[in-house]
């Protein structure tokens, strides 16, 4: 059996103790940002935070990455937390903390996830419109356009193959994607990393990570897409990077 490893502090990343396999994790994140010039000069961005590896890992990345960049950018954070669903209250100080060793305003706000206007209806597509929803009247309030979300690598597959399978259309989330003519867009910094990067690095690092909490999380296509991805990758290990590259997307390079 494997010995467990000890998770180191994060802090220690932050001070500027940075193995190699956490840098290319960084600068392949800044890669996909220059590539579809995700963030420029004096913008502001607002991370979208979940709780999990994939927001926390990002919101690490965009902090860390601003110490060597040659233009300057502010990053704020907002947690979603559904009453339905809370985090366990110990978490609030401890994400409070992490954002704040990142240099990251940080927020969470409490809201319905099952708001009255759906009329007693819920599945994961009324859930993320919810949930953008609120994303964009924190940007209204804010005066900030740009949304950085967690998505990445695997992400985009899945929501591909979904889309192939069971919509008749090979479209997928977007590493720019506009709303409101372009008034709002939601970037994803981390579209070319793969998922086990992620959990890597929550699993040597003490991120403070909370899973929240989803009726839905093991029932749904997305779960249970990820071990016919898995297969597919036997056969070919690039076979994420297949699909990503068989997209067309505006801006790249």
């Amino acid at each position: 059996m494997n010995e467990v490893l000890e998770k180191r502090s994060y802090t220690t990343l932050i001070d500027g103790d940075i193995p190699p396999w956490v840098m290319r994790f960084i600068k392949h994140t800044g890669k996909a940002i220059n590539t579809y010039s995700m963030i420029k000069e004096g913008e502001k961005v607002l991370l979208s935070v979940s709780g999990g590896k994939d927001s926390l890992s990002l919101a690490l990345a965009l902090s860390l990455r601003r110490k060597w960049m040659p233009i300057k950018y502010e990053l704020q954070a907002v947690m979603i937390n559904w009453i339905e669903h809370p985090i366990p209250e110990e978490f609030r100080p401890r994400l409070a903390k992490y954002f704040a060793d990142l240099d990251i305003e940080f927020t969470i706000k409490d809201e319905n996830q099952y708001p009255a206007s759906f009329k007693g209806e819920f599945n994961c597509y009324l859930c993320s419109r919810n949930r953008r929803r609120i994303l964009f009247e924190e940007c209204e309030k804010r005066g900030i356009y740009l949304i950085a979300m967690g998505h990445h690598l695997d992400d985009l597959v899945e929501t591909t193959m979904m889309n192939l399978c069971f919509r008749a259309s090979f479209t997928t989330m977007q590493p720019v994607q506009p709303f409101f003519d372009g008034k709002i867009q939601m970037i994803r910094p981390m579209i070319e990393i793969h998922e086990n990067s992620l959990k890597q690095l929550a699993l040597s690092y003490d991120l403070p990570v909370v899973k929240p909490v989803c009726p839905y999380d093991q029932s749904n296509i997305r779960a249970q897409l990820k071990p016919l991805i898995k297969e597919l990758s036997h056969m070919d290990k690039y076979a994420r990077e297949h699909i990503y590259n068989a997209h067309s997307f505006e801006g790249r390079l």
